[in-house]
């Protein structure tokens, strides 16, 4: 999945409008009605983000597609490009090794592209090479994993982590306290636990608990691969007797994690999952078995980098903010969902 530092970036109003328009495709952008008592002037900057305007040559790097989260964001760049005829898109091979990475990074900064969208594999040790496109006048959008240095990136957009953990924490927190159960066994599946996007993650499923004044019994980190969602699910259904509702981070590992639960034949408590995969909804909205809600970490992230990316090389802003210039920062909101709005989350997700 992702990884990094604070997502707490652009969460109020206009962020949250302009990353819906942007996804929807930035091309319904109708002007707004002219208010008889105030006349705000008009941004011409940010005027007509979808004519066709000077070509822009868009670099890519992400990782390598071991999950159906990262394919996911990776398609979801392509399609974000064909939707323009002034973007050319120029990927570099995925690859899930850092020094890899970096060295098609350099590929694009020689090339001399006008704009570089990245998913680091880690933030941390591709920050030196985003801050060198940066310096060499290439505009970077940081992709969710985030570099902690902000002279590495001049936009960055990704999930809400903390966020996540504290939608999955409520729903968790509510439907025990509604069944009345107390001294709840609640066991937490994590993604890598090293990344700081995991411990914001769990810092927001136990900040929430907490108000029902409930807590984690147990906590064991898997690899976001169906192989280490099994392993560990079994470890822990082996080790509680008992269990009253599970948290999986992530829905890639939580085949895994189903797998074993219904190989063990348990069935006394509910899961939450992670990410909002297709697969995840349909299993929510069959209703057939202990998934009953995820939380979602859209790879639609991925389209808006491209969008944002093709705006800031342009010269243009979001036409559906007063503001000139595109955002540093942009944070998309983690939903819940359920059995009951499964359907309507449903053409977003992506397959596991």
């Amino acid at each position: 999945m992702s990884t990094s530092l604070p997502r707490r970036g652009f969460l109020v109003g206009g962020g949250v409008v302009g990353v819906g328009a942007l996804v929807s495709a930035c091309t319904s952008n109708e002007p707004a009605a002219t208010s008889s008592s105030a006349a705000a002037p008009a941004p011409a900057a940010t005027a007509g983000n979808d004519v066709p305007g000077e070509k822009v040559v868009i670099g890519f790097s992400a990782p390598a597609a071991d999950h159906g989260w990262i394919a996911a964001i990776t398609k979801n760049a392509q399609d974000a490009a064909k939707q323009y005829s002034d973007v050319e898109f120029k990927p570099v091979e995925p690859t899930n090794d850092i020094n890899a990475q970096i060295s098609a990074v350099e590929s694009l900064i020689a090339a001399k592209v006008g704009a570089l969208v990245i998913l680091p594999n880690d933030g941390q040790q591709l920050n030196q090479i985003a801050r060198q496109a940066t310096d060499a006048g290439i505009p970077v959008v940081n992709l969710d994993r985030i570099f902690p240095d902000k002279l590495s990136y001049r936009t960055w957009i990704g999930g809400d982590n903390y966020g996540m953990g504290v939608a999955a924490g409520h729903y968790i927190g509510k439907q025990l306290k509604d069944k009345g159960v107390a001294n709840p066994v609640i066991l937490e599946i994590q993604g890598i636990a090293t990344l700081p996007l995991t411990q914001d993650r769990s810092k927001g499923f136990a900040d929430a608990l907490k108000t029902y004044g409930f807590s984690v019994a147990a906590q064991q980190d898997a690899q976001f691969t169906v192989e280490s969602g099994t392993k560990v699910a079994t470890n822990l259904l082996q080790a509680h007797k008992k269990i009253d509702a599970i948290w999986n981070h992530d829905d890639d590992q939580g085949i895994g994690v189903l797998a074993a639960i219904k190989e063990a034949g348990r069935n006394e408590f509910f899961m939450v999952g992670g990410a909002g995969s297709a697969n995840a909804m349909r299993d929510i909205q069959a209703d057939s078995g202990v998934l009953k809600a995820t939380v979602t970490y859209s790879p639609t992230m991925a389209a808006s980098a491209i969008k944002l990316a093709r705006l800031i090389a342009q010269g243009k802003g979001m036409s559906d903010l007063l503001e000139k210039q595109v955002p540093q920062s942009i944070t998309l909101a983690s939903e819940t969902v359920t059995k009951e709005n499964a359907a309507q989350y449903l053409p977003l997700g992506f397959e596991s």
